[in-house]
């Protein structure tokens, strides 16, 4: 059961969150401020720790459907879609906030990273990931959904997003879902087109990946391409 404590200064937590800021708040005060109304047998107060009291720890919260949020009292479906939108928000600015960190330093790392995302995807997937001068990432782009009867991209897709996050280098990675990662001929196609049209624009392109559940292919290990 997680735990639950109800203070007696919290009748009030948008005062309090602008008197002493948004960390000195409960976890049932941030979540009555997101609720933000009751029902006509709950205060919002009540809901929050109904909420709460389902939990074994905060993360639960994120795993919770929309479904199992409207089946708590006072909770309809316009509060769980918003309490869904921001657990969503939230677990995107933890990604961003990860990308911008993260630093490639090999070519087998990031393909183990990448074998998580992309590895059991059932359509292939072409992402770009933007890179800074000293190799971290600082954004990732899906390029392209889709199958392999069409190209993977245009070099134009691509150095779209490296010249507006000003970035100095790219690298490829996509999935192949049948589970092989030799490169096709239209692999080799898009990337040399690529790599040409990142060296008249003075952009490095690292590597291309291609990853599977338990396998990947790097061109930058593999080939003389890059």
């Amino acid at each position: 059961m997680y735990s639950i404590s109800l203070k007696e200064d919290s009748l009030l937590p948008r005062e309090r969150l602008l008197e002493q800021g948004p960390e000195a708040l409960s976890n049932q005060e941030l979540l009555a401020i997101l609720l933000r109304t009751g029902s006509k047998k709950e205060t919002v107060f009540q809901i929050s720790q109904q909420l709460l009291a389902r939990l074994s720890s905060l993360a639960d919260l994120r795993t919770m459907t929309l479904q199992e949020l409207k089946n708590i009292p006072g909770i309809g479906q316009i509060k769980a879609i918003e309490l869904q939108a921001m657990m969503e928000m939230g677990r995107r600015i933890c990604k961003a906030e990860m990308i911008e960190k993260e630093q490639v330093v090999s070519s087998r790392a990031l393909a183990l990273k990448m074998q998580q995302e992309l590895g059991y995807k059932k359509q292939e997937h072409l992402v770009a990931l933007y890179l800074n001068p000293q190799n971290h990432i600082i954004h990732q782009q899906t390029i392209f959904i889709g199958s392999a009867t069409r190209s993977l991209a245009e070099p134009r897709e691509i150095l779209h997003y490296a010249i507006k996050h000003m970035a100095t280098s790219v690298i490829l990675v996509h999935n192949h879902p049948s589970g092989a990662v030799q490169p096709s001929q239209n692999d080799n196609l898009v990337t040399e087109q690529v790599k040409k049209a990142c060296d008249m624009m003075g952009i490095v392109l690292l590597d291309h990946l291609i990853v599977a559940d338990k396998r990947y292919y790097s061109y930058r290990e593999e080939t003389d391409l890059l």
